[in-house]
């Protein structure tokens, strides 16, 4: 799934298959001005910031048993966002610091260094760079991506693909070829 902010006429948080397809909205009142989104992969839940509203806010995957972990004013200017164990850390774009926060309970807000031109940040764990071992994007004999001559989409699980094309093509009538 890919998981994503818009705050354009109606704010929210959205998430959709690979492919674009099956997009649904998880959240879409009581917010204002989503930006900053990070998953817990592992637990399967969607944590953002909300600039306008200074908070941070979590649901599960199907838009449920929301609550806010934290809001107020010391957490105005965060930008970036990434989960790792018990915690939060976010970057502080008004003083370019990087701050943890406790999760379960928005407390234990610590400063842990200041960068210059921060604006976002990533945390990168093994457990959840999951490994499969072969997937519907993988090269054929002819070196096609999925079979697909321009891009290859994994669509609403790693077995199932879309080919799309690159601008100024269109997708043959195979479902394959770009024409």
């Amino acid at each position: 799934k890919l998981f994503f902010t818009d705050y354009g006429n109606t704010a929210k948080v959205e998430r959709c298959d690979m492919d674009g397809m099956n997009r649904t909205w998880i959240v879409d009142s009581k917010i204002e001005q989503p930006t900053a989104l990070a998953l817990d992969l592992v637990n399967k839940y969607v944590y953002w910031v909300d600039i306008y509203l200074d908070s941070v806010e979590v649901v599960d995957y199907q838009g449920r048993k929301r609550h806010t972990v934290i809001k107020g004013r010391q957490i105005r200017h965060l930008c970036g966002l990434a989960v790792f164990e018990n915690y939060l850390y976010t970057v502080n774009s008004d003083n370019l610091s990087i701050l943890r926060i406790n999760r379960y309970n928005g407390t234990d807000i610590q400063s842990l260094a200041r960068l210059d031109n921060a604006k976002e940040i990533r945390v990168y764990q093994k457990r959840t760079q999951t490994a499969v071992r072969s997937h519907a994007c993988e090269v054929d004999p002819y070196g096609m991506p999925g079979g697909c001559s321009h891009i290859c989409l994994l669509s609403s699980n790693y077995k199932a693909r879309t080919c799309r094309c690159r601008t100024g093509f269109i997708l043959g009538s195979d479902g394959r070829s770009c024409k």
